[in-house]
């Protein structure tokens, strides 16, 4: 089963504890709360939306209130951490730390907003605006973190009589604080600061270009004949596609961002795959405006920099102490036990393809255009099951509706109401309201499935409002996909991959509904990397569970459920893939660790070069399996806040098979077992210790031997 196909944001993490809860400057002054102008009246920002959970008022907010918004925002939250820094009264958790998790409220308002419409809904005059905050934004982050006189006042707090979870928030403060350089010298902190604005900056512009190149990089087809293998929908969705990018008449194969592209599955011209493939490969690095290789080679060694200053080897090493792995070499050791059997599999599949290649007279090695294609023939023959066989039984709408939404019903009794009155941010755009198992208002969930020239690749899950019982809020939740939208009127059809993400993505959003946290850096998603993808990768195991497939696997014309005997195929289908799917995988993350493992700059070499040279080290040598990722538009890294973090979903995907082998060993999906999922996993936030909270799951600690047997490592 494929499982990364995600470029999951959390918005915390993302915004919230990098942005939002921002840096430093030293004074010995006291500083009055700004007062707000009149230039601010009628900003929705400046106050509490009106919605229902303080949802966004999308009909309200235009791009021209973000600025005075953030000006304002950020001059009132700098002016709380002097008057924080400066009180005269003992530290107290009350008057240093719930002060720092209260401040900046107009300003964190507008930032979730707008980080949400940058990622899946931009426009130049967001870019432009990106751009120019990110440094301004880094440097009122460490108007907090690199204040000392707010860090003596967070170390002399005592902690007696404070509850667990206030004791565990006191804690999360104080580490970050320690590792953003909080006991740096005065000289070293006015270092750091200019690398974290550096940082800041290219981490915007490397998202920008990206979004440039895919848009730049889709292949524009002539004749129509070039596209033999794919649908009449998908045909007619490409000419949609190039008419809307002003070349009517042509049809336009728009990329996603993964290195392999879905249509390269059924296209039957070896030309036209070729293309694709190569479109995907070299879109960001053909030395134009949208080239991002030199961004990404600066943003290296800033890391470098910024992690020796904190006074560790490597960046890994800096970003990992927080982290369930907490050491590369942990990571590492990980990626390792996978690695191995994965490349050792896709050897085996390699030469089944070629057998087939060779069989059918083709005249040709395989290459990676071809992967996808005769991996689909090979399949066919293995398992007789063919994807487009598959695609009809799953319409999206049916998926969510009686595929996602059934399963959440029947293990953890939520349910869900369909919200036409509620503001979106785009026509494609979908809101509900859920409903918890005793039937009280949970939340509001948006969806927005369908890929856009202005939304970044991937898909993922994002809160526009976070959890807190202190602030008496309710989570606001949206999914975002990148799906192909169909020509109109017609139906939307998805692969089985495209249906796993869906479950996956949906994961994330259960682990957001069933927060239950006082406070909000430590609710819902608000954990480590590597613990955040567990509760999204076992959300996926519910896609084929009998009961919850029957449900959903309807013929979008027929409407009968999917035969027993297509079932059973998809079923004993499962491993089929699994080396290449794995060692794509696994490629692309230890590329990460190794980017960021650097402990001297000399090390690194030109993007090309570098990772030619540290993938052939680590045995990547299958020339026919590329990483997922190509250095030059690995978003997750570069653009995203994944940096040394990619390890994250193999590490989380031995919690969810060894979680996931409990849960079938004692009774299934059951109301019993998904209750105590909630209790022990997805209502505990950051507030509990997480390898502590999975071992009372399970009773034992985590095995990886349940996940090398489902991807059919091991018998």
């Amino acid at each position: 089963m494929k499982n990364i196909t995600s470029l999951f944001l959390i918005s915390s993490l993302a915004v919230c504890t990098a942005c939002t809860t921002m840096n430093n400057t030293e004074t010995n002054h006291t500083q009055e709360i700004p007062v707000a102008d009149a230039s601010l009246a009628g900003n929705p920002f400046m106050t509490k939306s009106g919605l229902q959970y303080q949802a966004p008022e999308f009909d309200k907010i235009k791009d021209s209130h973000f600025k005075p918004a953030f000006d304002y925002g950020l001059k009132v939250q700098a002016a709380e951490f002097v008057k924080i820094a400066n009180n005269s009264a003992a530290p107290t958790f009350e008057n240093t730390i719930v002060a720092l998790e209260n401040s900046g409220e107009v300003l964190k308002r507008a930032q979730i907003v707008f980080f949400n419409l940058t990622s899946a809904n931009t426009n130049p005059e967001l870019q432009k605006l990106e751009e120019e905050y990110a440094p301004i934004f880094a440097s009122h982050s460490d108007k907090m973190y690199l204040n000392d006189k707010l860090w003596q006042r967070v170390k002399a707090i005592k902690t007696d009589g404070l509850d667990a979870e206030s004791k565990r928030l006191y804690e999360y403060y104080k580490q970050n604080f320690e590792i953003a350089g909080a006991d740096l010298t005065k000289d070293k902190k006015e270092e750091l600061k200019k690398v974290n604005a550096e940082l800041a900056t290219l981490s915007t512009q490397f998202s920008n270009k990206l979004l440039e190149a895919r848009k730049k990089g889709g292949v524009l087809i002539s004749d129509v004949k070039e596209l033999d293998g794919l649908s009449a929908d998908e045909i007619a969705a490409a000419a949609a596609d190039a008419k809307a990018a002003g070349h009517p008449g042509k049809y336009l194969l728009a990329l996603l961002n993964t290195t392999q592209q879905p249509l390269l599955q059924n296209l039957k011209n070896r030309a036209t795959r070729e293309k694709l493939f190569k479109a995907s490969w070299y879109r960001a690095e053909k030395g134009d405006d949208a080239d991002t290789r030199e961004t990404l080679e600066r943003q290296a060694r800033l890391r470098l920099q910024k992690a020796q200053l904190m006074g560790k080897k490597s960046f890994a090493e800096w970003k990992l102490q927080d982290q369930m792995a907490q050491t590369p070499d942990k990571a590492m050791n990980l990626l390792a036990q996978l690695a191995a059997p994965a490349v050792e599999t896709a050897k085996r599949e390699r030469d089944e393809i070629q057998a087939l290649i060779d069989a059918q007279k083709g005249g040709f090695a395989l290459a990676p255009w071809d992967w996808n294609y005769y991996s689909e023939q090979v399949r066919k023959a293995k398992y007789d099951l063919d994807e487009n066989q598959i695609k009809p039984y799953f319409e999206v709408n049916t998926v969510l509706e009686k595929g996602v939404f059934f399963a959440a019903e029947k293990f953890y009794g939520i349910t869900f109401k369909k919200r036409t009155d509620l503001p979106v941010y785009h026509p494609d755009v979908v809101a509900y309201e859920v409903f918890d198992r005793d039937g009280k208002s949970l939340a509001i969930y948006y969806l927005d499935f369908y890929s856009r020239s202005n939304k970044n690749g991937g898909a993922w899950m994002s809160n526009y409002v976070e959890q807190s019982h202190l602030l008496g809020q309710k989570p606001v939740i949206v999914n975002v996909f990148n799906y192909q939208k169909p020509a109109p009127g017609k139906p939307s059809l998805i692969s089985y991959d495209d249906v796993s993400t869906m479950f996956h993505e949906f994961g994330h959003t259960l682990h957001g509904l069933f927060a239950n946290q006082k406070y909000i850096s430590i609710s819902g998603t608000n954990t480590p990397r590597d613990f955040v993808e567990f509760p999204s990768q076992i959300n996926e195991f519910f896609a084929l569970e009998p009961a919850v497939l029957k449900n959903y696997a309807l013929h979008y014309e027929t409407k009968q459920p999917m035969p027993q005997s297509l079932v059973d195929k998809i079923k004993k289908a499962e491993t089929f893939n699994q080396g290449y799917s794995t060692t794509e995988t696994v490629s692309a993350a230890t590329l990460d660790m190794a980017w960021h493992s650097v402990t001297d700059e000399a090390q690194f070499k030109p993007t090309l070069d570098f990772e030619k040279f540290w993938l052939n080290k680590f045995g990547f040598t299958l020339s026919e399996v590329p990483p997922r990722y190509h250095s030059p538009y690995f978003a997750h890294i570069w653009g995203g806040g994944y940096s040394a973090g990619y390890y994250a979903y193999m590490w989380a995907d031995v919690l969810n098979a060894a979680a996931w082998d409990y849960i079938v060993n004692n009774g299934g999906m059951t109301r019993a077992n998904g209750d105590r999922f909630r209790e022990y996993i997805l209502s505990v936030g950051n507030s509990v210790d997480l390898n502590k909270a999975f071992k009372d799951f399970t009773g034992k600690d985590p095995d990886i031997k349940p996940l090398l047997k489902n991807k059919g490592f091991i018998k």
